[in-house]
């Protein structure tokens, strides 16, 4: 079985509807809203599967979405209580073969950074059992692995990208003592990579301490989406050059060398003091539609068009994520995709 590239046809989108205020303090009511404009553009490609905390919740969100013209018949409610909403890494990573398709059920931690886990770590078997696929508890060295799919990205052809500051450092470690052969072992095992290719560091601002889908994404078999930053002074500038260059002499699992398309980065954005994860790679691809997170910036424009060229079969719609961001992460952060059954 192999995990299928993103833009591959999908059965469903998977969400989370937010419900904790402390993730975004301060800015949390437009929250709902900007998942409101993501369910309103998803809906129209494929059905959307919402987590929902309670009753309650389930009712108002129906509500605004209604409201906002969504036809409630593509969208299918679940109760499902969670400690926050970022699905791309609390969710399984689906798989197919010709034949099925199955969930890979990680073991979530919170980034191996927050306390507060619990309910998270049991929404991958429940988005299982809901989708009715066979549910697999990936083990390495007699021990359950963690991983988040935030911190992948793969062609569906058999090459991943990932990056080693999450995975290979020893902040925020989510496997104590696994080294480098043991990930390429898990990827080959349960995804069905045949190579993979380590960048360096993650963008500044990222807490997950360097997940790769704030960074590079596949865009294509052999083409990958990264972002460059031009100011020399930026904290980004030599993290991300040497990101470039390792990726400018990488080739896919067939040795074809690989085409690289230059994302920019917007002008840093804080609020409260704290440097927020922007970046135009955390977009999301869903049928016929690329979600793209917009930060108000003049390099939103940029991005947007050339993430048009990367898919000219797909319509290409901003998000605004300005507030969205404060919660560290974005579109692809809260999103994950279920493959269409072969």
């Amino acid at each position: 079985m192999r995990m299928p590239a993103e833009w591959a046809p999908h059965e469903a989108t998977w969400l989370a509807w937010p419900h904790n205020p402390k993730d975004w303090p301060g800015k949390f009511p437009p929250i709902h809203w900007i998942y409101v404009d993501i369910v309103r553009h998803l809906h129209t490609r494929e059905r959307v599967e919402i987590l929902v905390e309670d009753d309650r919740l389930h009712r108002r969100v129906q509500k605004m979405l209604a409201d906002a013209g969504v036809d409630l018949e593509r969208v299918r409610f679940h109760r499902c209580s969670t400690d926050r909403s970022w699905l791309r890494d609390s969710a399984p990573s689906f798989v197919a073969s010709e034949n099925e398709v199955a969930a890979v059920c990680w073991r979530f931690n919170a980034w191996a950074k927050y306390s507060n886990w619990l309910k998270d770590v049991l929404v991958g078997r429940r988005i299982s059992e809901i989708a009715r696929t066979r549910a697999i508890t990936p083990t390495w060295r007699g021990e359950r692995v963690v991983l988040e799919g935030g911190s992948i990205d793969v062609n569906g052809a058999g090459t991943l990208l990932t990056t080693e500051e999450c995975l290979l450092s020893d902040v925020q470690q989510r496997n104590p003592g696994f080294s480098r052969l043991d990930y390429e072992g898990i990827f080959q095992e349960f995804l069905g990579v045949e190579k993979t290719i380590w960048l360096e560091d993650g963008i500044v601002g990222d807490d997950t301490h360097g997940h790769v889908d704030d960074l590079a994404r596949f865009v294509g078999p052999r083409m990958v989406a990264t972002v460059v930053e031009t100011n020399r002074k930026d904290d980004n500038y030599e993290r991300l050059k040497r990101n470039w260059q390792r990726l400018k002499n990488q080739t896919d699992q067939d040795g074809k060398p690989l085409e690289l398309v230059e994302l920019p980065m917007p002008k840093p954005l804080y609020f409260r003091g704290v440097r927020l994860p922007a970046s135009y790679a955390n977009f999301y691809i869903s049928n016929g539609l690329v979600l793209v997170p917009t930060f108000h910036d003049p390099n939103d424009r940029i991005a947007l068009n050339q993430l048009a060229a990367a898919f000219p079969d797909r319509e290409v719609i901003g998000i605004h994520a300005v507030d969205y961001v404060w919660g560290l992460g974005t579109l692809h952060c809260s999103t994950q995709q279920q493959p269409a059954a072969p």
